[in-house]
C-alpha cells in the first residue's frame, strides 16, 4: 500500500528528490518532519532514524553546517555503529572544521568498514600531511584511539541487502550513483583549493581568488573562505575579504583566522569599533596571540 503524503516514508522520498535538485535546505526540513513524525509514533527502527540523520547530514555538509553534520553523523553511529556514510561525512566534515585528528579516525574507522572505499583513503593521505605539518613526526601519539570495527559490522556494510540499496537508501547515502557524484564534488572542491593554494604561494592571488571561487561552488568550506579572504585583503579588495571572512564565521564561529582577517579588513575600511571586536572575540581563544595583539595596539592608536 502506498505511504501516505505526510507519512515519514513520503517525507524522506520527498527529502531525496530536493536533495537531487540541490535544494539542501528544504531537504533537511523533510527529514527533520520525518523523524519528528517517528519519534512521535514510539516506533521508529534504529536503521530508520540512522537513515535519516545520515540523509539530514549530507544537507548540512553541503550547505557548509558541519558542526550540524558531525552531530547527525554522530547521532546516526550510536543507531547504527559503523555506518560507512555518517562516517565519511562526519571525516568531511572534520576535515572541514580543521579538526584533523578526528578526521583521520573516521577515515580509518571507513576502511576498517570497507578498504576499497577510495574517499576514505585519499582522506587518510590529506590527514596524514596536515598532521605532519601540524604536529610533526611524532603526530600518531596526539590521536584519539581508532575504534576496532568487529567482523559483523564489516559483512553488513561490504555486502548491503537489496532492501537497503533500494528505496530506503537515499540519493546522498546510496554506495554508488549520486553518492559518488557527491564525493566527487567534493574532491575536485578540495583539489581547486589546493591549487589556490599554490598559486598563493607564488603571489599570485588574483588567479588563487578563481580557483578559491570555483572551490566554494563546489564545496562551502571555513577554511577556504578565510583563503579567499587573505587573496582579497592582499589585492586591496577590503569589502570582499571581510564578507568571506563572515561566511566562514557563520560555519565556524570561533574560527581565529576569520576573525584576524576580518579585523584587518574592517580596519582598512575604518570600521575600528567592529575590528576591535572581532580581536577581542579572537583573544578569548588565543589570549597570547602576538598578531592579534599587535594589531588591537594599532587600532587603539588608530
Amino acid at each position: 500500500m502506498a505511504a501516505s503524503p505526510g507519512s515519514p516514508g513520503a517525507l524522506r522520498r520527498a527529502g531525496n528528490e530536493e536533495f537531487r535538485r540541490g535544494q539542501y535546505g528544504p531537504a533537511a526540513e523533510l527529514y527533520s518532519r520525518a523523524l519528528a513524525q517517528l519519534e512521535a509514533a514510539g516506533d521508529a527502527s534504529a536503521e530508520e532514524r540512522s537513515v535519516l540523520l545520515a540523509n539530514r547530514a549530507a544537507c548540512h555538509l553541503k550547505d557548509g553546517a558541519c558542526s550540524l553534520c558531525v552531530a547527525d553523523c554522530t547521532s546516526a553511529l550510536e543507531l547504527v555503529p559503523f555506518g560507512i556514510k555518517p562516517l565519511l561525512r562526519r571525516a568531511a566534515a572534520y576535515e572541514a572544521l580543521e579538526r584533523y585528528s578526528l578526521a583521520y579516525v573516521d577515515y580509518k574507522t571507513a576502511l576498517q568498514v570497507d578498504c576499497s572505499v577510495q574517499a576514505a583513503h585519499d582522506g587518510v593521505n590529506r590527514m596524514t600531511k596536515a598532521l605532519l605539518e601540524k604536529d610533526g613526526v611524532n603526530w600518531r601519539q596526539k590521536l584519539p584511539p581508532i575504534p576496532t570495527v568487529p567482523v559483523s559490522a564489516q559483512t553488513r556494510w561490504s555486502a548491503p541487502s537489496a532492501q537497503a540499496l533500494g528505496a530506503n537508501t537515499p540519493p546522498a547515502a546510496a554506495p554508488r550513483g549520486e553518492g559518488d557524484k557527491t564525493a566527487a564534488g567534493m574532491e575536485r572542491a578540495r583539489v581547486l583549493k589546493e591549487e589556490g593554494n599554490e598559486l598563493v604561494k607564488k603571489g599570485n592571488h588574483k588567479k588563487a581568488v578563481e580557483k578559491y571561487t570555483e572551490s566554494l561552488k563546489l564545496n562551502k568550506e571555513c577554511a577556504t573562505y578565510t583563503n579567499r579572504a587573505l587573496c582579497y585583503l592582499s589585492l586591496k579588495q577590503y569589502k570582499e575579504a571581510a564578507q568571506d571572512c563572515t561566511e566562514a564565521l557563520k560555519l565556524d564561529p570561533k574560527n581565529v583566522k576569520a576573525l584576524y582577517r576580518r579585523a584587518q579588513a574592517l580596519k582598512e575600511l575604518k570600521d575600528y569599533k567592529s575590528s576591535i571586536a572581532d580581536i577581542k572575540s579572537l583573544l578569548k581563544t588565543e589570549p597570547k596571540n602576538t598578531a592579534a595583539l599587535r594589531l588591537l595596539q594599532e587600532l587603539n592608536r588608530a
